[in-house]
């Protein structure tokens, strides 16, 4: 048993390995000038498409496909999975001549991909073929042919499709990520396209989060402490500000404001005397994850938003909190 474990760890690793070499030697051969150009040219084909990204594959390499097809989507690159036999019975309709195609097969000669193949060379749509043998079928139908480099399968058998499919798929990121720059594709743009989750959390910007208009705590620094304890008791805020005659937010009265200040004639002060100057404010473009270390760093909980020096707006740590920003 604990020579079969050895061994089991022991293939296991040297999978890791052949596959790493895999990917050099992918790497190697896109890097080469013939290399570079046909990339070159998949990404002019799939950039000028006015439609979508049609990826597609049978098997394993339809799993890889629909990965592609997701990744493309939510980098900016409208794609679509269309599996190669269900395309034969009625799905070839979703393909248009304003779409190009990305297919994918190890061999080349997926008897599956045929019609589509024909379809696409019918109605002249781009079609870039990802294949380990570039004379097949797909190789030399295809506009484009990224053909893989001989590696052969990783582990000792050598059959399960692993080195073809894990260079699939980091072609297909490249192809995807290249795209990203062409269309300057932004961090903006991605968040609209991730709001939830993870990804979504950490590209939140005050702008998401903060209370706007008649929320924002704000008082006329001449104006009366009396006056500056309703708006602060009536906004829940803890704090309220400052602004000069101009609307420009000058300062800051905090809970710890109040307790310095604290006497017989505090409610009359005016709120110039008591409140704090030039507090710590953000812009509202600011990610949200940028405020919460600000507040954290100043053992702060609010922050007033600014537009130059115009208060637009307030946000509080709890808020990026229970937004799950940390």
């Amino acid at each position: 048993m604990a020579d079969r474990s050895a061994q089991g760890l022991k293939a296991a690793l040297s999978v890791l390995h052949e596959e790493a070499d895999a990917l050099a030697q992918l790497f190697a051969t896109f890097e080469a000038a013939d290399g570079r150009l046909l990339v070159d040219r998949a990404l002019d084909l799939l950039h000028g498409a006015t439609g979508r990204v049609i990826v597609t594959g049978m098997g394993k390499s339809g799993h890889i496909a629909r990965k592609i097809a997701a990744t493309m989507a939510s980098t900016g690159t409208p794609a679509q999975f269309v599996h190669p036999a269900e395309a034969s019975h009625g799905d070839m309709g979703m393909i248009t001549s304003a779409d190009a195609v990305l297919a994918l097969s190890n061999s080349g000669e997926t008897a599956e991909l045929n019609d589509l193949i024909a379809y696409s060379r019918r109605w002249r749509i781009p079609l870039i073929g990802i294949t380990s043998r570039g004379k097949s079928t797909l190789g030399n139908a295809a506009d484009v042919t990224l053909a893989l480099p001989p590696t052969g399968e990783a582990g000792a058998l050598g059959l399960a499709p692993t080195s073809s499919t894990t260079m699939m798929l980091a072609l297909g990121d490249a192809l995807a990520l290249g795209l990203l720059e062409r269309k300057g594709f932004s961090v903006e743009d991605f968040h609209q396209l991730h709001p939830g989750g993870k990804l979504g959390q950490r590209l939140l910007r005050v702008a998401d989060l903060m209370h706007r208009g008649g929320e924002v705590p704000l008082i006329d620094k001449a104006a009366p402490m009396s006056q500056a304890l309703i708006e602060m008791s009536s906004k829940t805020f803890g704090c309220v500000g400052a602004i000069d005659a101009q609307g420009a937010l000058v300062g800051i009265v905090t809970d710890g404001d109040l307790r310095r200040h604290m006497g017989a004639d505090l409610l009359g002060q005016a709120v110039e005397a008591v409140m704090t100057a030039k507090p710590l404010t953000v812009t509202a473009t600011v990610l949200a994850a940028e405020a919460v270390r600000i507040m954290n760093e100043r053992q702060i909980t609010t922050l007033f938003v600014v537009d130059g020096d115009k208060p637009v707006g307030i946000i509080r740590l709890h808020d990026c909190l229970r937004a799950g920003v940390a």
